[in-house]
């Protein structure tokens, strides 16, 4: 755990109701099960003082938020309504985000996009350390799982800060 460091995944496309259409009301931690929010969720709940999902439905959400039913929504399509830029802000002011002065965002360019905006004018440092020319899913993957592996959570070695 890094002191003063929230962890920002991504929401993940494969939710628990694909393969169990009865699950009913899980929490989210529990609800994504595609293999990129698993190791996301490894890289936060190892590195992180905190960490939260950034859903494109819900905006900022705790792991133990319950997501009552799967739903379809991203920020790569506009026409599934993904939660808006002031509702993100609102969020980052609501759940007392700006607290840490360190936030670390994983995911794709988009997901990178909605926290640059959320947190637009805030006394907080965003880190991408993930992202990049060439780091497409599977490498993005590999590179968080030896940040786990060297306990180095800002991938000293590549990524960007803004």
């Amino acid at each position: 755990m890094t002191r003063g460091l929230l962890v920002v995944i991504p929401c993940g496309q494969k939710k628990i109701w694909d393969k169990d259409p009865l699950a009913g009301p899980t929490r989210a931690r529990d609800a994504y099960k595609g293999a990129p929010f698993t190791v996301n969720r490894n890289y936060a709940e190892h590195f992180g003082e905190a960490w939260v999902i950034l859903s494109a439905k819900y905006g900022f959400i705790s792991p133990d938020f319950e997501l009552p039913e799967s739903y379809n929504v991203t920020f790569k399509r506009k026409s599934t309504n993904p939660v808006s830029v002031a509702k993100l802000r609102a969020q980052v002011h609501g759940l007392n985000l700006v607290r840490f002065p360190n936030v670390v965002g994983l995911g794709g360019k988009e997901y990178r996009f909605a926290l640059e905006q959320a947190f637009h004018g805030e006394n907080v440092k965003l880190h991408f350390p993930f992202a990049g020319p060439g780091m497409g899913i599977g490498k993005m993957m590999q590179a968080i799982k030896r940040a786990i592996a060297s306990n180095d959570p800002f991938n000293e070695r590549g990524g960007s800060t803004t």
